[in-house]
C-alpha cells in the first residue's frame, strides 16, 4: 500500500511553472510567453463568448402560456376566535359540572333504593362510584363535537357549534334535578 502511494506521488509531474502560467492573468502570461515560447504555444487561446452580457429581459408574448405562480390555497379552514374559545370553555365546565351533579344524584337515588338508572349504558355503574367517571364520557364527546363544529367549513354548522354542549349540559342538570326530587 505504501509502495503504491509512493509510485503515484512520483508519477505525477511536478509542473510548478505550468500551474503558475495557467493561474496568471493574460497580460502576465504574455510576458512569460516571450521568455518561454514553448509554454505559450502549448496553451490554447480562450474562445470568444457566444452570449452578450447586457441582454434585455424578454417581454411576454400575448397569448403565450405563462409559468405558474404561487397562489393561496382555495380552501382555508376557519379558526376559532378568542370569544368562541371562552364560550366553549364555559360550556365545557357547565356540561361536566352538570354530569357530575347527575352522577351524584343518581348514585344517591340508587343507593337509597328510591329508583334505578334508566340509561342502559350507565346502569352497570349506577350502584358504584364509577358512575362519576362514566357520566363524564358524554360531555367529553360533545365538547369535541362542538370544537369540530366551531371550525367547520360549512357556515351553518359554525353558527350552531354551541348547541351540542348546551344541550348536554341542560339534560344533565335536568336529570340531576329530577333525581334530587325523587329522593326528597
Amino acid at each position: 500500500m505504501v509502495f503504491a502511494t509512493l509510485l503515484l506521488i512520483c508519477a505525477v509531474p511536478q509542473a510548478d511553472d505550468t500551474a503558475k502560467a495557467v493561474n496568471d492573468s493574460p497580460a502576465v502570461a504574455s510576458d512569460s510567453a516571450t521568455k518561454e515560447p514553448i509554454l505559450a504555444a502549448s496553451l490554447p487561446s480562450a474562445p470568444a463568448p457566444k452570449v452578450k452580457a447586457d441582454l434585455e429581459p424578454i417581454a411576454p408574448i400575448p397569448g403565450a402560456v405563462q409559468p405558474f405562480l404561487a397562489v393561496k390555497p382555495v380552501i382555508v379552514r376557519p379558526r376559532e376566535t378568542p370569544r368562541q374559545r371562552k364560550i366553549w370553555y364555559g360550556l365545557a365546565v357547565a356540561a361536566h359540572s352538570g354530569a357530575a351533579f347527575d352522577a351524584w344524584s343518581t348514585h344517591r337515588a340508587v343507593a337509597g333504593g328510591y329508583g334505578q338508572e334508566a340509561n342502559p349504558f350507565l346502569r352497570p355503574y349506577a350502584g358504584s362510584y364509577a358512575i362519576y367517571a362514566a357520566t363524564q364520557v358524554s360531555p367529553a364527546v360533545l365538547d369535541l363535537l362542538g370544537k369540530r363544529m366551531m371550525v367547520s367549513q360549512h357556515g351553518w354548522v359554525r353558527k350552531i357549534w354551541w348547541l351540542p354542549q348546551a344541550a348536554g349540559a341542560s339534560v344533565s342538570i335536568m336529570s340531576g334535578a329530577h333525581n334530587v326530587g325523587v329522593v326528597h
